[in-house]
């Protein structure tokens, strides 16, 4: 499991430690002092998950949280609280902002990676490093193989990722631009139609198993990713 966590602490200790077990997890870490230059950087790039402090300089953590969950663009990247305030109020009132999780300082680091991988399969499966299946085709982010059986698929790192983005979004219809905004990143700027042909190309590598009809096209909508016959 590999993700780039936001942490916005505005403690030079804390923020250290956390930052060094991020990376002893094997995780990108990006650091911000304040909710305002925590702001900034999501404008360059989202992150897989948000680590909050409460209590920060200008712009409080809650008020943070509620603005993240009220922008389209970024409602849906997960956050932890981490605070010193554990009073039953406080945790509801955080969980009520739209965090996914909530922990009360202080932490130890074991018990914060649990809650990261936790809050990460719930919310983020694709970036969760766990392996998935469907009708005998297994991905492995981790070692980056896509199998059937004992055969191995061969697959670019496009065909790659969409299929991962599927595979860990299953009956569910996406449009062209979510597709782009998941897989490609919404600070890529390609045209639509490069979807369909990067699902042509992944259809074509998936015929040879019969795994091709696992990709439907939604009329009007989209692709979806089912193991259940097209209506």
């Amino acid at each position: 499991m590999s993700a780039t966590i936001l942490v916005v602490e505005d403690e030079p200790a804390i923020r250290e430690l956390v930052v060094f077990n991020l990376q002893q997890a094997g995780h990108r870490p990006v650091v911000a002092a304040s909710a305002e230059q925590a702001l900034a950087l999501m404008r360059e790039e989202l992150p897989d998950m948000i680590l909050l402090d409460w209590m920060l300089p200008g712009m409080s953590g809650v008020d943070f949280a509620r603005r993240i969950k009220a922008d389209a663009r970024t409602r849906e990247v997960p956050i932890i609280m981490l605070t010193a305030r554990g009073d039953e109020q406080d945790k509801i009132t955080g969980l009520e902002t739209g965090a996914d999780d909530y922990i009360t300082k202080p932490f130890s680091p074991r018990e914060l990676n649990a809650r990261i991988k936790a809050v990460l399969r719930r919310r983020a499966p694709q970036v969760a490093g766990d392996m998935v299946e469907t009708m005998g085709l297994r991905l492995d982010p981790t070692t980056h193989r896509v199998t059937v059986g004992d055969r191995p698929v061969e697959l670019g790192p496009t065909e790659f990722r969409l299929l991962h983005f599927f595979m860990t979004h299953p009956e569910r219809v996406h449009s062209r631009t979510q597709v782009l905004d998941q897989v490609w990143g919404n600070h890529v700027f390609v045209e639509d139609r490069t979807v369909d042909v990067h699902i042509r190309r992944l259809r074509r590598v998936l015929e040879t198993t019969g795994h091709d009809v696992l990709i439907q096209t939604v009329r009007g909508a989209g692709y979806r990713f089912s193991a259940q016959p097209e209506s």
